[in-house]
C-alpha cells in the first residue's frame, strides 16, 4: 500500500531540512512526501526540495493537512510535524498494522525528546508531567486521539480535520470517526522548546483556544496562570524535581499562558 506523508509547515526554516532528510532515508520506499506551507514568511519554501510542495494562506495545521490529503495518491496517510525526525524503520513499523488489516489508524508511543540535553527542554517535561526523555507520561494508554497514520478512505469518509485553527485540530479526526488510534512501534524524535523565548511563545500559542465552561473556564485558566499561583507552583516543583531553574521556567511559561488566554478571551481568535 502506497503511503503519503503530509507535513504542515509554518516558518520552519530551522528544522524542515532535518525532517525531510530523515524521511528520505526511510526503509519503507513506496511513499510520497507532501509539504504544505501554511503561509510561511521565512525561508521555509526555499529549503523544501525533492518533494511535493503545496502553498496556502495561513489557515492552521488542520486545513494544511486537509489540503495535502486532497493531493495525496497514497492509500495510507501519515501526518508528521516539521520539527520531528525518525528512525529508519519508523514509517514501516507505523503502517504495518494498517497494511495487515489489523487497524484503520495508528500512532507510536516511542516519541523521544530530541534535545534532552537542554535544561529548558527538561523543564518542559517536568511541567507536563512526562517521563524523562519522552514526550508523554508513564503508562501512556494504547489508544489515543491523535492519528499518525490512517487509511485515506477513513479520512475522506469524514472530510478530514475540522478547521478551527486551534492546536487541538488533530483531535477532531478521531472525534468525527468515533474511534481512537491504536498503538504500534516506530521510534521518532520531537524537540521541546529550547529557550525561554520559545517557552513563552509555545505556551501563549497553546493557550489561545476554547476552554471548557466557556468564560468561566477562561477565568479559571487565568487564575491558574497568575503570578502568585505560578510562584507557588514553580517553587514547589523546583524543590520536588531538584531543578532550581524550573522556577524561572514556570514563571515564563505561565506568563505566556496568561497572555494567550487573555488574548483569546478578548478576541475570540485561537492560534493557528
Amino acid at each position: 500500500m502506497k503511503v503519503s506523508v503530509i507535513i504542515p509547515v509554518y516558518n520552519e526554516e530551522k528544522v524542515i531540512q532535518y525532517c525531510l532528510e530523515s524521511l528520505k532515508n526511510q526503509t519503507f520506499r513506496d511513499m510520497e512526501i507532501i509539504v504544505v506551507d501554511d503561509g510561511s514568511t521565512d525561508r521555509t519554501q526555499e529549503l523544501v526540495k525533492g518533494v511535493m510542495l503545496l502553498i496556502q494562506d495561513h489557515k492552521g495545521p488542520g486545513e494544511a493537512r486537509n489540503f495535502g490529503a486532497k493531493q495525496a495518491k497514497g492509500e495510507i496517510l501519515v501526518f508528521v510535524d516539521a520539527d520531528m525526525t525518525f528512525d529508519r524503520d519508523f514509517i514501516k513499523e507505523l503502517v504495518e498494522p494498517i497494511v495487515k488489516g489489523e487497524s484503520k489508524g495508528t500512532f507510536s508511543k516511542d516519541e523521544k525528546v530530541s534535545n534532552w540535553d537542554n535544561i529548558w527542554a527538561k523543564c518542559w517535561n517536568i511541567n507536563e508531567g512526562w517521563e524523562d526523555g519522552k514526550r508523554h507520561p508513564q503508562n501512556y494508554p494504547d489508544k489515543q486521539k491523535v492519528f499518525r497514520a490512517i487509511l485515506k478512505s477513513e479520512f475522506d469518509k469524514v472530510n478530514g480535520y475540522d478547521s478551527g485553527g486551534y492546536y487541538t485540530d488533530d483531535w477532531t479526526l478521531s472525534q468525527k470517526l468515533g474511534y481512537l488510534a491504536t498503538s504500534t512501534t516506530g521510534k521518532f524524535y520531537h524537540e521541546n522548546p529550547a529557550t525561554l523565548s520559545e517557552v513563552f511563545k509555545q505556551a501563549k500559542w497553546a493557550a489561545k483556544r476554547p476552554y471548557k465552561l466557556g468564560v468561566l473556564g477562561n477565568i479559571i485558566a487565568l487564575i491558574r496562570a497568575s503570578l502568585i499561583v505560578s510562584i507557588l507552583v514553580g517553587f514547589w516543583k523546583a524543590l520536588g524535581s531538584r531543578n532550581i531553574k524550573f522556577f524561572i521556567f514556570k514563571i515564563i511559561y505561565d506568563l505566556g499562558t496568561f497572555f494567550g488566554v487573555l488574548s483569546y478571551t478578548l478576541s475570540g481568535k485561537g492560534s493557528k
